[in-house]
């Protein structure tokens, strides 16, 4: 039975709640740094991008059926590791796990390939903590490519190590799912980001070697930037209905790829909703759809999300006067300005 609670923060009277305060980011002044480039991994991002763009180009009617089935399914299981485990339950802790799912998620995650979780879930609480900012990681006012790839290219910006630094961290710490899985993380993400995925092609359905170990190359790929989607295309690209103030934006392309992350000017508003959007359809967020089937087996619980009259009141009174495509349109209802002032001063 489905007995998981769904968790609704209400607004007090005359006065902000303390999710609203915490999803305004904190300005910091410019701040010129040098960053020299880190040629180790130019050379790595740019040779794996040409092979991958490469091998997909020539060799894709080489591969079994299989391989094509196979390489997406493994893809978008470890997408579902970053976007339900280290982003919405570990950096967000919009909703709670017990301790076979966060297992799990831990496994889905390292598929994925990234950095280790710890690092991961530092830099995207300092992202939200300083959007667009020096201390941003991946700050979009840099450009398209700095925030896509080109921050991974380079040594940090001073800010970012300053103020990261000082992000509570605590119950990553003190989480032994993530630090048994960050003690081990090499031989874990070499296993099941590259070594595994190659072998089940090959002695299952007799996939060739090189043919298996493209199809990794350009499924690794492929997740690297639908992951970098997010840091770039959602920052720039897109309407803002919920906070004009800031750069994220409602984007259903990048949600398209990136099971559901694409709803990023919501995200910025609201970055304790288990959701990530306003409505939970999942046509354009099955990571939604995931969290509330793991919920439906009990093994998520306290999912949380802001109530509809703080969503209304953002909307009304920081949106940019659109309407979100995956939400409520507030805006049809042309609201007076006494009205959306009443609404602003409760």
């Amino acid at each position: 039975m489905y007995s998981s609670t769904v968790t609704q923060f209400e607004e007090p009277p005359r006065k902000k709640s303390p999710e609203e305060i915490a999803a305004e980011p904190i300005p910091l002044p410019p701040q010129s740094a040098e960053q020299p480039l880190i040629w180790r991994n130019v050379i790595a991002i740019a040779v794996l991008h040409i092979v991958a763009v490469y091998s997909f180009a020539t060799r894709y009617h080489e591969a079994h059926l299989w391989t094509w089935l196979w390489s997406p399914f493994y893809g978008l299981s470890a997408g579902l590791g970053i976007t339900a485990g280290a982003h919405r339950l570990w950096a967000h802790r919009s909703y709670s796990a017990k301790t076979p799912l966060r297992i799990f998620l831990a496994m889905l995650y390292c598929m994925g390939g990234q950095t280790c979780l710890f690092k991961w879930i530092r830099d995207h609480r300092t992202h939200h903590r300083y959007t667009e900012t020096p201390a941003d990681p991946h700050d979009a006012n840099r450009g398209f490519f700095f925030s896509h790839v080109g921050w991974l290219m380079m040594r940090r910006h001073p800010a970012v190590k300053a103020h990261g630094s000082k992000v509570d961290m605590s119950d990553i710490l003190a989480d032994p799912v993530i630090q048994f899985a960050d003690k081990y993380y090499t031989p874990i993400m070499l296993f099941l980001c590259f070594v595994f995925p190659t072998l089940v092609p090959v002695y299952v359905w007799g996939e060739t070697w090189t043919v298996s170990i493209l199809a990794v190359t350009i499924r690794y790929v492929w997740l690297l930037n639908a992951t970098f989607l997010v840091n770039s295309f959602a920052h720039m690209w897109g309407n803002r209905p919920y906070n004009s103030h800031v750069k994220p934006t409602e984007n259903p392309t990048v949600s398209f790829f990136t099971l559901g992350e694409g709803w990023h000017n919501y995200h910025h508003s609201f970055p304790w909703d288990y959701k990530a959007a306003e409505l939970g359809a999942y046509g354009l967020n099955p990571t939604t759809g995931f969290i509330e089937l793991m919920a439906w087996f009990g093994l998520a619980y306290n999912l949380k999300t802001p109530s509809k009259e703080i969503v209304k009141k953002i909307s009304l009174t920081k949106g940019d006067g659109t309407d979100s495509f995956w939400g409520n349109h507030y805006h049809d209802t042309h609201h007076s300005s006494d009205e959306r002032r009443s609404i602003q001063s409760r």
